[in-house]
């Protein structure tokens, strides 16, 4: 910044910090980079360099170091898949969980076409009831219902999901079961295996040579606060996505043994304080048939974009928070120091990183958060965590997983990301006047990166919200053509 600037008349913190980020030597570079996070909320700040040579010459390919740059760090975005979160990168999780699923469905990705013609199907695997809760119930035709109050509620009415009987709802069986969820998930892809296996007359064994289950599963939380899963299950060769089922494998066999599975499905959680509690299933079943080509209801395409759309969501959608509730000073201990104890002077003992009672949650949430808190404290449960989940209402899975040869992967597409940039990078640099290395050029990368802080500076904050601004603008506009278009056909 020029010496002979002064900025004391300027009462804002954050125009004062843009007026000093725009009189650097190079404000391009500093926009550049603030751009290219596409209005990331926190975005990481490194320190450190990266240094590509060839091993033959020793010449220097690519060369970066943050001391180059304008305010001598790199901001890189945060990677947080949750909305509520960061809405930028959310939405690249989410295109990318699109098109891991859809790779799986429709081909590409380095997935053959043919996978369309494996047999596949939608399915819904819900929780059990824990008592009766205020909903929306319709007829056999679609007409709507009135609730068990005898009120007809609104879509977006508050008290959806939230108990009938608050007292004599099962708290302890929901937040445990919430937390099994992920376990029960891995038992019931296990017994669906065996069902297929005792469906197509083979043993396991033998079955594994012919055929193979691949899945792709998301968890949505629904109002009452428990999770249920949504998945494409597939029939495959041998060889995942990569190989041809056999003829005689069709969707009605995926169905028949999926029927088969779910009510077999079962674990058992032993504890001496609240009982013996049984996981299970809910009765509520939904298995559809995935066609190509929209020769059908549920397209491969539709699939897809159901799938990510929940990706990016979290328990946050259900009413609750989305922070740990465990105190960060203590660790959740409710105190501190070495061998003399002493009370953590911000929670004050209760471990938590803000009173419960003070959240600001339905009270059915608050119930079920209070509720994982109370289980996490005991020892047969400290395995699960709950404490650390509670805010989650006990959940401890990924939202979204699939099984190993379903399709490519995430890490795959950030790699393909990745690739594009470098070679946008040696595009610019033969531009420039630089030779281009030959395909079969050993690169040799020398990097150090050293984490500096997270989030913008006051400057970079402002010009990262006109970034969001015009994102959301263009997206806007789109959305309106799209509108408009459709109208006028």
């Amino acid at each position: 910044m020029p010496r002979n600037l002064d900025l004391r008349h300027v009462i804002s913190p954050a125009v004062r910090d843009l007026i000093e980020l725009a009189n650097l030597d190079n404000f391009d570079r500093t926009l550049d980079q603030i751009t290219r996070l596409r209005g990331c909320t926190r975005p990481v700040n490194l320190v450190g360099h990266t240094h590509t040579r060839n091993a033959a010459t020793g010449e220097t390919i690519r060369s970066y170091s943050t001391s180059d740059e304008p305010t001598g760090r790199l901001l890189t975005t945060c990677g947080n898949r949750r909305a509520s979160r960061c809405p930028a990168c959310s939405r690249t999780y989410a295109a990318d969980t699109f098109h891991l699923v859809r790779a799986g469905l429709c081909g590409g990705k380095d997935v053959p076409e043919s996978v369309r013609t494996h047999p596949r199907v939608f399915l819904t695997l819900t929780a059990p009831s824990f008592g009766p809760v205020h909903n929306r119930p319709t007829a056999k035709d679609g007409k709507p219902r009135p609730c068990r109050c005898g009120a007809h509620h609104p879509e977006d009415a508050p008290e959806l999901g939230t108990p009938l009987a608050p007292k004599s709802y099962d708290y302890t069986g929901a937040v445990l079961w919430n937390a099994h969820a992920g376990a029960l998930w891995a038992r019931f892809t296990l017994n669906l295996r065996r069902a297929l296996a005792a469906h197509f007359g083979i043993t396991q064994k033998d079955m594994k040579q012919v055929l193979r289950v691949s899945f792709a599963k998301v968890a949505e939380y629904q109002k009452r606060g428990l999770v249920h899963f949504h998945a494409v299950v597939r029939i495959d060769g041998p060889d995942g996505h990569t190989s041809t089922p056999p003829a005689w494998a069709a969707v009605d066999d995926l169905t028949h043994a999926i029927r088969n599975a779910v009510p077999r499905t079962a674990l058992t959680v032993s504890s001496d304080t609240v009982g013996d509690q049984e996981i299970r299933w809910g009765a509520m079943l939904d298995v559809r048939e995935i066609t190509a080509l929209g020769n059908g209801e549920l397209t491969d395409a539709a699939v897809a974009g159901y799938v990510a759309k929940y990706a990016t969501k979290s328990a946050e959608d259900s009413g609750t928070v989305d922070r740990s509730l465990v105190c960060r000073t203590c660790s959740g201990r409710g105190t501190v120091g070495g061998r003399v104890k002493d009370l953590c002077p911000d929670c004050e003992g209760t471990r938590q990183a803000e009173p419960l009672r003070k959240l600001p949650v339905h009270r059915h949430v608050r119930q079920m958060i209070r509720t994982a808190w109370d289980l996490g404290g005991l020892p047969e449960f400290a395995d699960l965590k709950l404490c650390k989940w509670a805010h989650m209402l006990g959940f401890r899975g990924h939202f979204s997983t699939k099984s190993r040869a379903y399709s490519t992967t995430l890490s795959a597409l950030r790699d393909i990301r990745r690739a594009w940039r470098l070679a946008q990078a040696d595009t610019a640099r033969v531009r420039a006047g630089h030779p281009a290395p030959a395909p079969d050029t050993v690169l040799v990368t020398e990097s150090s990166w050293a984490y500096l802080a997270s989030g913008y500076r006051p400057g970079e904050e402002l010009l990262a919200n006109q970034t969001r601004h015009e994102i959301n603008q263009t997206r806007a506009d789109k959305e309106r053509a799209k509108t408009e278009g459709e109208v006028w056909q």
